[in-house]
């Protein structure tokens, strides 16, 4: 009896392991399955951290599409009909740094953040005035050029200051800095302000004699009025204010820093300081 009951008490036991252990199959299994649900996790993380990288979304695509507009020097078709401009040619040897391909697209200036948040372009860089308004609602990368805002009248125009174009017509770009200018100003507020949608489309108005005046970028009118010009008997009267250019990605964007990396390198290799004395342009500090 006593031998019957040792038998049933091993025979116990050995049922008892057998259901408390796994096989080794299992057990290694099982932990290969950890091992794949912790890589599958951390894939997951670098999807959703590309997802939300607005500077992997411009190389997974391969190019960076930059709105502009016809704006010299900045963006431009030369005489030799090429597309070019400081702009143009900075923007190019950014887009090389980040290895992808400029796709430069025509855009409204006035629609410019709405075409952003869109999507129908990358950025905006196109001598853009790095406004209060726009740092705050934009990613925004460094200041890249100074510049100003200046009165252009014919040559023998008498002018003094601002008060003179009270009640007189003076012609803005819609949008631009140049009409925030007219705007704050307590005498170009009392001005006939007429808005066209390209800043070339101001100096025409002067010149065909339907404004007395426009305001706009020191930059463009530098280039386009003066001895040797379309404009020729158009000059510069006043410098209203100073300003700085930079280039604007959708808000959050990690586009611009890395837009700001490539700034400093092409200004270590003199690339950009080369642009601006080839364009007439100063860079900012």
């Amino acid at each position: 009896m006593k031998k019957y009951l040792s038998a049933l008490l091993a025979l116990g036991m050995a049922l008892s392991v057998c259901a408390c252990g796994a096989p080794a199959s299992d057990t290694a299994d099982n932990a290969a399955s950890g091992t794949d649900s912790a890589s599958t996790a951390e894939a997951a993380d670098t999807a959703s951290a590309d997802a939300d990288s607005d500077l992997a979304y411009i190389q997974g695509k391969g190019k960076m599409t930059i709105g502009y507009t016809v704006y010299e020097p900045m963006n431009y078709t030369d005489e030799n009909g090429t597309f070019t401009g400081f702009d143009t040619e900075l923007a190019t040897a950014v887009c090389e740094k980040l290895g992808v391909e400029p796709d430069f697209v025509e855009i409204n200036w006035d629609t410019k953040f709405v075409e952003l948040e869109a999507k129908s372009i990358d950025c905006v860089w196109n001598g853009m005035t790095l406004t209060d308004d726009v740092q705050a609602n934009q990613a925004c990368t460094q200041p890249y050029v100074k510049n100003a805002q200046v009165v252009v009248m014919k040559k023998d125009n008498a002018y003094t200051s601002t008060a003179d174009l009270v009640g007189k017509t003076v012609a803005v770009e819609a949008g631009s800095a140049g009409q925030t200018t007219v705007e704050e100003d307590e005498n170009l507020m009392q001005a006939d302000v007429i808005t066209k949608t390209v800043q070339t489309d101001c100096l025409m108005e002067v010149e065909a004699g339907t404004a007395d005046a426009a305001v706009l970028d020191l930059t463009l009118a530098s280039a386009m009025i003066g001895e040797g010009t379309d404009y020729a008997d158009l000059e510069m009267k006043d410098e209203l204010n100073v300003e700085e250019y930079g280039v604007a990605f959708r808000k959050g964007s990690d586009a611009a820093a890395a837009v700001d990396t490539a700034f400093d390198e092409l200004k270590a290799d003199g690339t950009m300081q080369t642009l601006a004395d080839k364009y007439g342009l100063t860079l900012a500090e």
